[in-house]
This record gives structure tokens, sequence and C-alpha cells, in this order.
């Protein structure tokens, strides 16, 4: 009888054993920062054009002036140095240079440039195919050529390329 509980205890011993020589699980993937979500909300998974035509529109002070930014397009690229490219900004943006996020909410972007939409905090919300950008640019130094008046707070309603 003695032999018969050291055999039973024996193989549950060695069961046991083998349940725990299994491989290691996959490592669970670490949950993403903040800021990982904010800069996928705006660049995706690398790089995003961002559009007025299909839908977007523009506002200044209220005012609709789509008509001034209906080609306009913003291209945000996530890589190592964040970077933008705009097109047809009616010298309201920069051709190009770099974006960041203002602050620790990961919620404004200011980009680089000396147009009168650089460095200028830009609140955003992506929703969706949506990007609303919002930003206000001040009376001194809001002429273009010195005639072309773009001070106002201004809301970019863009959809997604």
């Amino acid at each position: 009888m003695n032999l018969n509980v050291w055999k039973v205890a024996f193989v549950a011993l060695l069961l046991v054993g083998l349940q725990s020589c299994g491989g290691d699980g996959p490592t669970p993937t670490p949950p993403k920062t903040p800021e990982q979500i904010a800069t996928e909300a705006l660049t995706g998974t690398g790089t995003q054009t961002w559009g007025i035509a299909g839908g977007g529109r523009v506002t200044r002070g209220g005012n609709n002036v789509t008509d001034l930014y209906s080609t306009f397009e913003l291209i945000l690229n996530s890589g190592s140095s964040k970077t933008y490219t705009t097109r047809n900004s009616n010298d309201l943006f920069d051709a190009n240079g770099n974006w960041a996020f203002a602050g620790t909410n990961f919620d404004k972007i200011t980009l680089t440039g000396t147009k009168p939409a650089a460095a200028r905090e830009m609140s955003f919300t992506q929703t969706g195919t949506n990007l609303k950008l919002v930003f206000s640019i001040p009376a001194p130094g809001a002429r273009i050529n010195g005639q072309f008046a773009i001070a106002g707070d201004y809301v970019f309603d863009l959809i997604k390329k």
C-alpha cells in the first residue's frame, strides 16, 4: 500500500512538473502613453494628410472663409523629428517645418516657421476622419504683404485624406 501512495505522489509531481515546463507565454504589449495616442491621432501610423476638400471648412472670427483655403492640405509626419508640410495655405502657414506638442496634455501643437500660424498653440480634436484645429492670430503682424489681414480666431475642420 505504501508503494502505491508513493507511485501516485510521484506521478502527480511529474504531471505538475511537466505543466510548468511549457515555454513562456507571449509578452503582453505595454499600454500606449498619452503622447503615443495623441501622435497616432494626428499622424496615423507614420504620415497623415488632412485637407479641406471633401467636406472641410475654415472659419475666422465665426465667418466662413473656406473659399480662401479650399485646397489647403496639412501633412503631419511622426518620424524621429516630427515634421509637417502644407499646401495652398494662402501664406497663413509655412510650406514645411517641425511640429511639437505644446504642454503635457497632448491636446495642443505648435508649428515652426515664420508665417502667422507659426508658434501659435493650436488646440486639436481628432474624431474618426475629422481633425479640428483651433488657434488665434493677434492683430500685430497679422497682415501679409501689407494688405491681406489675417488676424482672428481660426477653426480648421479638416478631413483625413
